[in-house]
Parts: C-alpha cells; sequence; structure tokens
C-alpha cells in the first residue's frame, strides 16, 4: 500500500514523524509530504520518504511575519494541484492548513482520510457550515476522543465515517532531577492555554515553583510581572534535549485549557516523560488522564480546584507515585504501533 501523508504546513513534524515511522514498520509504503519547517530541524525520516512540496519560498524567506500570509495562500492552491500528480492510492491529511482554500481546490480523486487534530481550529472555528461540507468530503475522518467523536457527529459528520484513535504518547525516560516542587507550563503559549490560571494556583502554593517552557504567540511581559519570582521562563522553540531537560525537572504539568482544542501533544510529552498532569475539563483533555488516573480532572476555570488538585500532588507522595504510575501506564498502551495498527485499519477498508 502506498499512502501519502500530508502535513502542507509542518504544523506537527514530531507527531508526522512517528506516525509514518510506525506505518513503515508495519510495511506501508509512506510518502510525507510536507514543507520546511520554520522553528528547528524537522526528524530524520527513518522508514518513509518525505518531500517538501508545499511553500517554497514562504516558508524559507519568512518566519512568522503576517507578511508571508499573502504569498502562503497562493502557494498552498499550487501545493494542493501538485498533490494531485503524486502516487499514492490513498491520501491521509493531517491538517487543513487554509479550509477556505482547501473547500475549493482540494479534489478527493482516490481515498482521503483527514484528522481533526484541533476539531475546528481557532481562525476558522466559527464557520461551522464551511467545516461540515469540507469533512463531509472525506472518507474517514480521524478523531483522538470521543469527545471529538461526539462534537464532529453534532456537527453533521456521518458517524459511518469518524474513527476515533487515541493519541499517542511520545515516550521517553528523562534523568529525574526534579525537586518535588516544580509544576511545568510545556507548548506554545497561547491565551487559550490558560497561563495566567497556573501562575495564580502555582502563587497560592507556599513551595512550589512555575517552569514555563514555550515559544510565545502572544506577550508574556505580564504573565511575567504576575509571577515574579515564582517562575522561571525558557522562551523560544524547545528542541528534543530541551524537553527532556524540562521534563526531567517537572513534578507535575498543568494544562488549564480553555475550550479550543481536542487533545494536547505537550500533554502526552509529559505523560510520556513519566509526568503525571493537571488538567481543566475540556476537550479531550480529561480522557487519558482519567482512564490512566495519571493526574488529576478540574472543572474548567476554576483555580481553586486547580490549586488543591495541585497541592495534593505536591505534598502527598504516595498520590503523586500513583500518578505518576497511572503516566507509566499511558505510555505503555497509547503507542505509535499501537495507532499505526488502528490507522491500517482504517486504510483497508478503503481500498
Amino acid at each position: 500500500m502506498r499512502l501519502l501523508l500530508v502535513d502542507p504546513a509542518a504544523f506537527t513534524p514530531q507527531y508526522d514523524h512517528e506516525l509514518a515511522a510506525a506505518l513503515g514498520r508495519r510495511g506501508i509504503d509512506v510518502e510525507l509530504i510536507t514543507s520546511r519547517f520554520r522553528f528547528g530541524d524537522a526528524p530524520e525520516p527513518n522508514g518513509y520518504g518525505r518531500t517538501e512540496l508545499f511553500y517554497p519560498v514562504s516558508n524559507r524567506v519568512f518566519r512568522r511575519s503576517r507578511l508571508r500570509l499573502p504569498l502562503k495562500a497562493a502557494e498552498h492552491g499550487v501545493g494542493l494541484v501538485r498533490l494531485r500528480s503524486q502516487l499514492g492510492q490513498i491520501l491521509h491529511h493531517q491538517w487543513l492548513a487554509a479550509p477556505e482554500i482547501d473547500n475549493r481546490v482540494l479534489r478527493m480523486l482516490r481515498p482521503t482520510v483527514f484528522t481533526a487534530h484541533d476539531l475546528l481550529p481557532r481562525r476558522t472555528a466559527s464557520k461551522h457550515e464551511l467545516w461540515s461540507r469540507l469533512l463531509q468530503r472525506f472518507h474517514r475522518v480521524v478523531v483522538h476522543t470521543q469527545h471529538g467523536h461526539q462534537t464532529l457527529a453534532e456537527l453533521g459528520v456521518e458517524p459511518r465515517k469518524l474513527r476515533v484513535i487515541a493519541h499517542p504518547v511520545y515516550a521517553s525516560d528523562p534523568p529525574r532531577r526534579d525537586d518535588g516542587a516544580t509544576v511545568l507550563a510545556l507548548g506554545i503559549i497561547r491565551p487559550y492555554k490558560g497561563l495566567g490560571d497556573a501562575i495564580a494556583a502555582v502563587k497560592r502554593l507556599d513551595d512550589a515553583r512555575l517552569l514555563v517552557v514555550g515559544d510565545p504567540m502572544e506577550p508574556v511581559e505580564g504573565y511575567q510581572a504576575e509571577a515574579g519570582s515564582r517562575a522561571e521562563w525558557r522562551l523560544g522553540y524547545a528542541d528534543e534535549a530541551e524537553l527532556d531537560r524540562a521534563l526531567g525537572e517537572a513534578t507535575v504539568a498543568v494544562f488549564p485549557y480553555r475550550p479550543e482544542l481536542d487533545q494536547s501533544g505537550a500533554l502526552m510529552r509529559a505523560l510520556g516523560a513519566g509526568v503525571p498532569a493537571v488538567v481543566y475539563d475540556v476537550g479531550g483533555l480529561a480522557e487519558p488522564v482519567r482512564e490512566f488516573d495519571a493526574g488529576r480532572v478540574v472543572q474548567a476555570g476554576d483555580v481553586t480546584a486547580l490549586t488543591e488538585a495541585l497541592s495534593e500532588l505536591l505534598g502527598d507522595a504516595a498520590a503523586l507515585e500513583r500518578a505518576r504510575e497511572g503516566a507509566r501506564r499511558a505510555r505503555e498502551t497509547l503507542t505509535w504501533d499501537a495507532a499505526a495498527a488502528a490507522h491500517a485499519e482504517l486504510y483497508e477498508e478503503l481500498v
């Protein structure tokens, strides 16, 4: 079987790499169709091919400048047209980088799958009719959680097209250097990540410190002033070594997100490193934490409950160890090989 795995804007190069490699281990001929990753080195292909078909100019000339957007839009349509000539039995889109253009230009000339990582991405989340039309065109739609399945079914996607395939963890075993009091806020810093709630909770705990690791997509000066000496900031794109360093220092990780996504790659990083998590009950974030008893789930927006959950894990060695055991169970169960087997079964339905 020849599979084209498509992530035009290289939104999730590590996810693409792990899934493509796991599918390759199952004997599937995988070609990752993507673009140059703008913020670091993309993983080297291992058992699959890689073609940088999209954004040959905009991803090389610009970084985050808004000046690249008109050129990127033009290049996106060209890339979709070029994609039609690529040889493959199945097309699997990981992201729809420009849904208005995708809806007009994308052709379902062969069995086509889409993974709805964010369900309805933030920039176009209000365009329900657009997303309903676009998602209905795919032969199958993958979601990571039962919450995602319910959300897209309510949007009008036929249940027979939907498949729940849990987001695997990013397994690692960094040297443990945590001091028993470090709360990690990991990942790109955006307004919906609820960093202010994490700061407020940590400031209510006498001995805790907050470690913030991520690339800011919003101003952070206000957060820094509010946190004062209670937080350490490691800002910018974090490579694998920096991620391991942060995860090795973390006692627990915190995800006080607002409702905007279904699942978090940063959460799966933490669980994959054996780090328990405290999460708000939004989207599908709670599902792996509850299933594996890998931390605590609290009501969204409840900073008091967030504080109490962190206090329990930081202050009770037995509770912390049980949560760590849960994170390790998640690491053993939510593997990339298991996800590849589920994807392979889905592909077989279509060929």
